[in-house]
């Protein structure tokens, strides 16, 4: 499998760039975030594309019937899924990243959550995982969809950031040498902020939790 070919120094969209198909392709970084003063975020490509670890089981254990992974990259819950006899499926943005899943056996889209997808309105659960949150730069906009996709009393997992935070900031996938995509705009949310957006966008806030250093919450759509 490989990257698609660009030129040095090309900024191709977002999540689509050189550096995150090269990475998703070899399985490991380094690759970040990039805010325009320089910040960065690392990017855990090498937990993606391995296995599942505690912190994502203790989603799974979760998810209830038939699952929807938006922002899935190389798919390492949907696969757990399927494993498990669930129906899921991932959605993602990058075509690297679909042919993964494909590839190990799962079932993904090559599609943003803000397409007509599948099945809309009839997934049980829905993730939100990996930071997804984000995807937009406005969680109000993406709690919103994520109502569209799930049933009535439907389950949305959502991971929140590890820290208390709340920012909507513009940034770029580096790989920290040069080679970069366009700037989007992205969001992070700590569990405060999810909370105040959830219940603002009409979800039930059911539970949150902790694993490690990663935090998690369930939401639970209305009727």
């Amino acid at each position: 499998m490989r990257a698609p070919e660009m030129g040095a120094g090309t900024r191709a969209a977002p999540w689509r760039c050189d550096p995150y198909s090269r990475a998703l392709a070899n399985g490991h970084g380094p690759l970040y975030l990039r805010r325009s003063d320089g910040w960065m975020l690392p990017l855990e490509v090498e937990r993606w594309c391995g296995t599942t670890d505690a912190a994502d089981e203790s989603v799974l254990d979760r998810t209830e019937g038939d699952t929807l992974d938006a922002g899935c990259g190389p798919g390492r819950m949907v696969l757990t899924l399927t494993a498990r006899g669930h129906r899921a499926l991932g959605v993602d943005t990058n075509p690297v990243a679909v042919s993964r899943v494909v590839e190990a056996g799962g079932r993904a889209v090559h599609a943003s959550v803000f397409d007509p997808l599948p099945e809309e309105g009839r997934w049980h659960t829905a993730l939100l995982i990996d930071g997804n949150i984000g995807i937009g730069g406005t969680p109000s906009a993406l709690l919103a969809r994520m109502r569209d996709l799930v049933l009535p009393r439907g389950l949305l997992i959502v991971e929140a950031a590890d820290r208390d935070v709340h920012e909507r900031v513009t940034v770029q996938v580096t790989d920290g040498w040069g080679q970069q995509g366009a700037p989007f705009t992205w969001a992070r949310l700590g569990l405060p902020a999810l909370r105040s957006y959830a219940e603002g966008g009409g979800w039930c806030w059911e539970e949150s939790w902790r694993e490690g250093e990663r935090r998690f919450a369930a939401l639970r759509a209305p009727r």
